[in-house]
């Protein structure tokens, strides 16, 4: 017997379940270079400018960047779990150019492939978790999916470092790269389904709209409508200060003595508050509505990156920044992710969202540039600064800017399970 398709977090509960956990691993692999990274670039290949160690976060974000914008398209095209089992393939070459590299670039073109891996894997599991769960909890639903995404880069990112203190940390990257891309390809083959009959249900109920038909029709309307241009440029600086995160705090936090262990701390420290925090701002964007949330959450990252600058490289004043930095970030990331979804037709979603995170992502290019540039030209304190401006004329932004109401308040006639209304 067929089972009906129905949307709704209950009725999809073992299929979303599955997907979430599938992305735990997707941040895992990203998170197992947060610790140690950029400390193998100065030890391992004595590399002495800023610029460069970074270059691995250009290489990142743009190839991220650039794939989420090929991967709405062809979300539509080839089916969501068709992608995602690219994006795994993708990454099995990875722990080889790291494990084996004989030179920094190596390391840079590894990172490429992860871009590429994260673009694809992590864009189907948000996009097919939207699709299962229809308009009403889709906070939540984005919630739950980057709270697993980041508790994964946390719990990497930790266990990394804590095993860089006695093993290569070279070795502790690749080998447990290759144990999580072998993980998620084997789970995305044989259990994801895909959610293709998810999204023509969800249409039904906007009778008389018909899909844009290209990715330049959506860049486009992403372009033109003043909230998904407010959510795209409010993407773009969160992941910029990311960037600054990932790459530069490292590298500040050994100038101002601490050791790998402290270090290990404080870069998990953030996605870990990061991702846990997104349990609760998920569901509540979809209470109290998604501006609040983006605005104070912005705020609330300039001031944590004041509160580094001011803490001077010292561990528990990096320690609580990073953790308040984890706590705007949760306000902002899977709620902005929602605002994008509220403002877009379901079969026009993957673009769209695609478009979003293309923009968001360059943010990690932009960040390594100021970041490293800054560095170099002045000092890290300087580049952090820069930063914690940009971010706070980011929130203003979109404070400025006018809201509509969520179509998921509205009601539809689209199927939901009991306890899902």
């Amino acid at each position: 017997m067929t089972v009906p398709v129905r949307l709704g977090l209950r009725a999809n509960a073992r299929q979303f379940g599955l997907l979430v956990g599938l992305n735990a691993l997707v941040g895992a692999m990203v998170g197992l270079e947060r610790s140690v990274l950029p400390l193998v670039g100065k030890e391992d290949f004595g590399l002495r400018s800023t610029s460069t160690v970074l270059a691995f976060v250009l290489a990142f974000g743009a190839a991220k960047a650039l794939t989420n914008l090929a991967a709405g398209d062809l979300a539509e095209r080839l089916g969501r779990k068709r992608l995602l089992v690219i994006g795994w393939l993708v990454a099995l070459p990875m722990p080889v150019l790291i494990g084996l590299a004989p030179s920094w670039w190596f390391i840079v073109a590894a990172n490429l492939l992860l871009g590429v891996n994260q673009g694809l894997a992590w864009s189907m599991t948000v996009v097919m978790k939207i699709d299962l769960a229809g308009p009403k909890r889709r906070g939540l639903a984005l919630g739950l999916n980057e709270a697993a995404g980041y508790v994964g880069v946390a719990g990497s990112a930790f266990v990394t470092g804590v095993l860089a203190a006695s093993y290569a940390p070279r070795t502790v990257v690749w080998a447990g790269a290759a144990l999580i891309a072998v993980a998620g390809l084997l789970l995305s083959v044989f259990a994801v389904r895909d959610t293709g009959e998810h999204v023509e249900l969800e249409q039904q109920a906007h009778a008389g709209k018909s899909g844009h038909a290209t990715l330049r029709s959506a860049f486009a309307q992403t372009t033109r409508d003043p909230v998904l241009r407010a959510c795209s440029q409010a993407g773009l600086v969160n992941n910029l200060n990311d960037a600054l995160a990932w790459g530069l705090a490292p590298l500040y936090l050994a100038a101002h003595g601490a050791d790998v262990r402290q270090i290990a701390v404080v870069t998990a420290a953030y996605p870990v508050v990061w991702g846990a925090g997104q349990l609760v701002t998920g569901w509540l964007s979809d209470d109290i509505g998604r501006k609040p949330l983006i605005v104070g959450g912005m705020i609330t990252q300039a001031a944590a990156l004041g509160l580094l600058v001011a803490g001077g490289g010292a561990f528990r004043p990096s320690l609580a920044a990073a953790a308040l930095l984890g706590v705007g970030t949760a306000m902002v990331y899977p709620t902005l992710l929602a605002a994008v979804s509220d403002a877009s037709q379901p079969r026009d979603r993957a673009r769209v969202v695609g478009v979003y995170r293309f923009w968001r992502d360059f943010g990690f290019v932009l960040g390594a540039v100021i970041a490293g540039i800054g560095a170099d030209a002045a000092s890290p304190r300087v580049a952090v600064l820069i930063v914690a401006a940009l971010t706070g004329a980011s929130g203003l932004l979109v404070a400025a800017t006018h809201w509509q109401p969520r179509p998921g308040l509205r009601a539809t006639s689209i199927p939901m399970t009991e306890g899902e209304h």
